[in-house]
């Protein structure tokens, strides 16, 4: 492990509830420049178009996306992930924007003390150390798994991001593919986001979320999954399943997609289904028990789904 002395984060940064910002000050991470965010009508709550699709400001609360009930009719699988993530507490403060853009929960990363990829250092200390909660699918230099529950259900629904530069942006535009170890998101310098741009919902697609946690409640994801799906005679007819906690970035597991999409809704296709979500794992020497969570939960929410 390289250590170096002051690795710390001194360029500007954006503050809208600061759940994030604030931890990270206090523990010496980001010592630099705050630029407050103020809300306005484009940047706050959530809208609606004439065909059902739903935009979401990123200054929203994840709390009010949680609770939203033409949310949670629309794109249940978003409102169930913004239940599950943190504490009440936080959810009524921390933003849908925050959360697509907070910063690495690596213990590497948050020590001010030690050097890393996204800090300016030349390799990634956790891929040597220990890396418990860290990817089931290296991807990258980083071995940290993305933070974001939004990013991951965003992604099963298609959704865009539009900053103050920039529009059409999909999750993986915003976060790319986990080859760059050196950032959480491509959003460039002083660029910020400002809203959410759903598809409209499938008419008779259902959708469910699950975690994988290692306590009861307020804990980060071992691994997480957001399943929609359209089931009609029996047979899957559109699905898309995304997975968090096992990559530098969430992931769409397209092999399970393509064993159940046109197939019978039974057990044995959804068990081949989940058999096939580890396609292209490559565990850490601590996160092989990853992909065990990851095909269980893939079995259990598809099962759920069809019932």
């Amino acid at each position: 492990m390289s250590v170096a002395t002051g690795e710390v984060i001194t360029a500007p940064e954006f503050r809208a509830a600061g759940t994030d910002l604030s931890e990270r000050r206090r523990s010496g991470l980001s010592c630099g420049s705050i630029i407050d965010l103020t809300a306005s009508p484009d940047t706050i709550g959530i809208a609606w178009s004439t065909d059902g699709a739903a935009r979401i400001g990123a200054l929203t609360a994840i709390a009010a996306v949680a609770s939203d009930a033409r949310l949670a009719q629309a794109y249940p699988g978003i409102t169930a992930a913004a239940q599950g993530l943190a504490t009440p507490q936080i959810r009524h403060m921390a933003t849908i924007g925050g959360n697509l853009a907070q910063r690495s929960r690596c213990w590497y990363f948050r020590n001010p003390q030690i050097a890393c990829l996204k800090k300016g250092g030349s390799d990634c200390p956790a891929r040597s150390g220990n890396h418990l909660y860290h990817v089931a699918f290296d991807l990258g230099p980083c071995v940290a798994p993305h933070p974001s529950t939004i990013a991951m259900a965003l992604m099963a629904y298609d959704a865009k991001v539009t900053t103050d530069r920039r529009s059409g942006l999909s999750i993986s535009d915003l976060l790319g593919d986990g080859s760059n170890g050196a950032t959480d998101n491509l959003l460039a310098s002083g660029e910020r986001i400002e809203r959410i741009e759903l598809p409209a919902p499938l008419a008779g697609e259902r959708a469910l979320y699950k975690r994988a946690i290692s306590r009861s409640y307020a804990e980060w994801p071992l691994v997480e999954i957001c399943v929609r799906a359209m089931v009609t005679g029996g047979i899957f007819q559109q699905v898309r399943i995304t997975a968090g906690g096992i990559a530098p970035v969430p992931l769409r597991l397209a092999a399970s997609e393509a064993a159940l999409k046109g197939e019978p809704a039974n057990a044995a296709t959804i068990a081949q289904a989940a058999e096939l979500a580890t396609s292209g794992a490559k565990p850490l020497p601590m996160t092989g028990y990853k992909l065990e969570l990851l095909t269980g939960l893939v079995r259990d929410v598809v099962e759920r789904i069809v019932v």
